[in-house]
């Protein structure tokens, strides 16, 4: 019987670029779906791979590609993609490339645009909490699944290490999570819906701003600063997945890689919770 159509390739092949223009970067995060068809009948049909490239080739020329165009928006890069299995492989007579993004939109502090910190596009849930008896009503203001990053002026050193440990020091890392908030109110303030606005900016503001030693060491900076801000609340408690962005090891294709491509992944994750309050 004939073999009529075939295709195969590599599915959910996520990739972190960063791209550095002095101070400024860039971020793009791409799932990508790549597929090959060409002369790869003989693996189907007769058990013979001598011309079957590995998936996780193809996977691995994702992160080439990446680390050779981090500054191309995505239709360029999916051209270039698309080359570079052209080039390489000359059994391959088609390509289809699926790219689809993770936007991550530039945040701003005093009207001017902050270099290198970011949140997701179409951001976070809204919700309140009201619990109440006939003497008395607790209300609580949060958000959930806020999703922001930042490229650099983030570290993790200084831990305990033992036979256990595999994780390296670094001082320069990608800190992103997609945090749930919530406030406590002890007053009412003029507009409960622009408080809420300025509690979630103040905490981006020292989030974005501030060198971060921990996840942990920047929460409660962020959550002294609502506090501080805000008068109308009493406590604000946040938890925080880390949303990880591991670099590529791209020694083996004869490429560094200066943190600028990372695999995204978040599991399993970093969940760092805490509460202030005013004491």
């Amino acid at each position: 019987m004939p073999l009529i159509k075939n295709r195969y390739g590599k599915g959910r092949v996520r990739v972190m670029r960063l791209h550095r223009d002095g101070e400024r970067h860039e971020v793009s995060q791409l799932n990508i779906k790549a597929m090959l068809e060409g002369d790869f009948a003989g693996t189907y049909t007769h058990a013979d791979n001598s011309k079957t490239i590995s998936t996780d080739t193809i996977k691995n020329v994702v992160n080439v590609v990446a680390r050779e165009n981090t500054g191309l928006g995505t239709e360029e890069f999916c051209q270039a993609l698309a080359k570079k299995y052209f080039d390489t492989y000359p059994q391959v007579s088609a390509v289809s490339i699926t790219a689809h993004e993770t936007k991550w939109n530039r945040l701003s502090f005093g009207g001017k645009p902050h270099p290198h910190s970011f949140v997701l596009d179409g951001n976070g849930k809204p919700f309140v909490e009201l619990t109440a008896t006939r003497q008395k009503s607790t209300l609580v203001s949060g958000v959930d699944g806020f999703t922001f990053m930042k490229a650099t002026q983030s570290g993790w050193e200084n831990y305990v290490k033992d036979r256990y440990t595999t994780i390296k020091e670094t001082n320069d890392r990608i800190c992103a999570t997609s945090m749930l908030a919530s406030w406590k109110w002890s007053g009412k303030p003029a507009s409960y819906a622009e408080t809420n606005a300025k509690i979630l900016a103040t905490v981006l503001e020292v989030f974005s701003t501030t060198y971060s030693a921990s996840v942990q060491d920047s929460l409660y900076r962020m959550g002294e600063a609502a506090l501080a801000a805000v008068p109308e609340i009493s406590e604000i408690s946040m938890a925080c997945p880390n949303m990880h962005y591991i670099p590529m090891n791209l020694a083996p294709f004869g490429l560094d890689n200066n943190n600028d491509v990372f695999l995204p992944t978040d599991e399993p994750h970093g969940q760092i919770e805490c509460t202030v309050g005013r004491g």
